[in-house]
């Protein structure tokens, strides 16, 4: 019986045998030849699906392990940090960068936010979303760090979760800027590396509170 292979990011599928790849697509926004080249390598070792998940990737579905090493070299493309305990993803939505509803730039700071934190070894699984607007498309609200673009700026919220039994964000700040964010989401980190013990940053609020936490992180 096979197992997950972190190092080289592939999740063994419900047969046991097969394997998916995930290459991480910042954002989820995707040129035409990065498009053909998934589906170029998909096609080439017999992939049985390309899948669209949750943290605006493509997973390449169904391949034999003896064709990861090769899958990525055709790739040329790091690995989304789908496993392990670190930061998964930074869910972007189109912002004002595309997207008419658009209050602020959720694609120009998420990009920043991703750069920096993606795949970074954490305490605990940790995700980020980052919405342009309060239609909150990249689900904020249920992140462990969630950025939500207002018509007076960013409100930060931090420590909500999905999965069974579901946490909403807690509010921290509002009407910030970008440099404000990246400062605050810098902080947060900080504190929460040094803090949990392989908790989400949810577990950690509710055992410390959420106003001893905001003064830790210097509101």
């Amino acid at each position: 019986m096979s197992k997950d292979i972190l190092e080289k990011g592939a999740i063994v599928q419900r047969d046991k045998e097969t394997f998916a790849i995930a290459p991480h697509i910042p954002g989820g926004i995707a040129t035409p030849d990065l498009l053909r080249k998934i589906a170029d390598v998909s096609e080439k070792y017999g992939a049985a699906a390309i899948k669209v998940t949750s943290a605006q990737r493509l997973a390449i579905v169904g391949l034999k392990e003896d064709d990861l090493d090769n899958a990525w070299d055709d790739l040329g493309i790091k690995p989304g940090a789908a496993i392990g305990l670190c930061v998964r993803s930074v869910k972007i939505c189109p912002g004002t960068t595309f997207c008419k509803r658009g209050q602020q730039d959720a694609v120009g700071l998420g990009l920043k936010l991703d750069e920096k934190y993606h795949g970074m070894e954490l305490p605990s699984k940790l995700k980020m979303g980052v919405s342009g607007c309060m239609n909150s498309c990249a689900e904020s609200a249920i992140k462990d760090i969630g950025i939500m673009g207002t018509p007076k700026g960013f409100t930060v919220m931090v420590g909500g979760s999905a999965g069974l039994k579901p946490r909403l964000a807690d509010t921290i700040a509002e009407e910030l800027d970008e440099d404000e964010v990246l400062s605050l989401v810098d902080t947060i980190i900080s504190f929460y590396k040094s803090h949990s013990k392989k908790q989400r940053i949810g577990k950690v609020i509710e055992e410390i509170g959420l106003d001893t936490f905001k003064k830790e992180v210097g509101l």
